[in-house]
């Protein structure tokens, strides 16, 4: 037996996708500034923060196409429609942004030593633009980084921006006051450094789902608790809990049940009473419940979890 619903496959970041374009847009046009500021600058903090932008407006556009498919109707064999694309989405950015890190710290490295010539005032005012719109596409995102996944990652990537925007800001006065040009590779690495622990933690979340690990904040032993504390169980077994993608946990159990309060028809409010327990205190919305009398015990496999 289990407790069902029929709705459409809309998932934590589908009402999300027009932040996500807005975003994107901005993205794009910071990138091109910021490539041509660092080209006639000679800034490699410049360049470095344009490269982690381009990755940045692919991971965006990424989860964008994502996010559209996800929104797909469940149909033949994907039961669950395309929601898992969210996820694949996000283990994509955090791949690229280590990726676009390893990059800069290499291109650092290889500058020591030969620190080129900086134009100092155009870094400036390239990295300032830029720190301005990174902090209006924080404003765009900053109610939806909750309750999805992909948009937490777009989050990070852009927090990550206007950190390394803020990098470039004082290295461009240190150069311009002091004429120190490696200060340019000293904010190069910043940039490098602050985006491997947000990639990091990224592809950790994304990759405890694919991976099928109970949701965060739900606890299997105080689940397991709560369902042997319905009236009329008697026990449970094969209880698992899982994610499909941000903001859609589910979990499935099978139930046994006291042979008399099945006999006596009350297999449906004990469902509901399951369904009410798990909602409330775990917000677990999608359950599957097999409802099993005591004296099929013996019938079912030797061994459960």
């Amino acid at each position: 037996m289990g407790h069902g619903h029929t709705h459409a496959p809309v998932t934590a970041a589908g009402g999300q996708r027009r932040r996500l374009l807005v975003v994107l847009v901005l993205t794009l046009a910071v990138m091109a500034g910021e490539i041509v500021g660092g080209l006639v600058s000679g800034s490699l903090a410049l360049l470095a923060d344009a490269g982690h932008m381009a990755t940045d407006a692919a991971g965006i556009a990424l989860a964008l196409g994502a996010v559209t498919l996800a929104q797909r109707p469940a149909r033949g064999r994907r039961t669950f429609g395309w929601q898992r694309l969210e996820i694949f989405a996000a283990v994509g950015n955090g791949l690229l942004l280590l990726a676009v890190a390893a990059y800069v710290l290499v291109e650092a490295v290889r500058r020591i030593g030969q620190p080129p010539e900086i134009e100092s005032r155009l870094m400036l005012a390239v990295a300032a633009v830029g720190l301005a719109v990174n902090l209006g596409s924080l404003a765009v995102l900053h109610r939806g980084r909750r309750a999805s996944l992909n948009l937490r990652g777009a989050y990070l990537e852009v927090l990550a921006d206007a950190l390394g925007s803020v990098a470039v800001i004082v290295a461009g006065l240190i150069i311009l006051t002091t004429g120190w040009t490696p200060a340019d590779i000293v904010a190069s690495v910043v940039i490098g450094c602050l985006v491997v622990p947000r990639a990091w933690h990224l592809l950790r979340e994304a990759l405890d789902i694919l991976l099928e690990a109970a949701p965060r904040g739900v606890d299997l032993d105080d689940v397991r608790t709560h369902i042997l504390g319905v009236d009329g169980v008697l026990g449970v077994h094969d209880l698992h809990a899982w994610t499909i993608t941000s903001g859609q946990p589910v979990l499935s159990a099978h139930v046994v049940v006291d042979d008399a309060a099945l006999a006596a028809g009350h297999g449906g409010r004990v469902l509901d009473a399951l369904c009410a327990c798990l909602g409330d205190h775990f917000d677990l919305q999608h359950c599957t419940f097999q409802l099993e009398a005591e004296s099929h015990a013996r019938h079912e496999a030797p061994v459960h979890d």
